[in-house]
């Protein structure tokens, strides 16, 4: 099941339009399961990590763990607001998550910051695309959500990708 298909089924005095109301709770569903999976994933890279540098790359992660919890739990309260149903069961969340599947016979830090940086850098960018589609959909308080959200996002990928040495 990759649908996240979650039509307004509650009643809200909330007033914004209908179809505003639809389009972000569809757009918010796709980004409730991957900022679900990719809390996991952090967790995944957090237990699983080894290397010179362990404690300051478990310490980082454990912050973005803490991060993520936030804004996903702000996501999926935007749906309810919106008289949708948020879906964060893991079931759902692995149906519907468009992150790539996370390397579970991974060690070494280099190994885990190179798959984090990809899915993170994919859940940035689908956030920042998010901003404009609830934009365009009218609804300005979910593009001030997926907005804050993109920023954390951009500075945990900014931090994970100092790690690695450019020439």
């Amino acid at each position: 099941m990759r649908s996240h298909r979650n039509r307004a089924d509650m009643k809200t005095r909330n007033n914004l339009d209908s179809n505003a109301k639809s389009a972000s709770i569809d757009l918010l569903g796709g980004i409730l399961a991957d900022g679900i999976d990719l809390a996991l994933i952090t967790k995944q890279a957090h237990w699983n990590l080894r290397g010179p540098h362990f404690i300051a790359i478990h310490e980082m992660l454990d912050g973005f763990r803490g991060e993520l919890d936030t804004h996903v739990d702000t996501v999926a309260e935007r749906v309810v607001q919106l008289g949708g149903t948020a879906k964060g069961t893991s079931q759902v969340v692995a149906g519907a998550t468009r992150l790539a599947a996370y390397p579970t016979d991974i060690h070494a830090e280099e190994d885990h910051l190179k798959a984090l940086a990809e899915r993170y850098g994919d859940a940035a960018n689908s956030v920042r695309a998010g901003i404009d589609e609830a934009d365009e959909a009218g609804d300005a308080n979910t593009a001030d959500i997926l907005t804050a959200y993109s920023r954390s996002l951009d500075k945990a990928l900014w931090f994970i990708e100092a790690h690695f040495v450019k020439a």
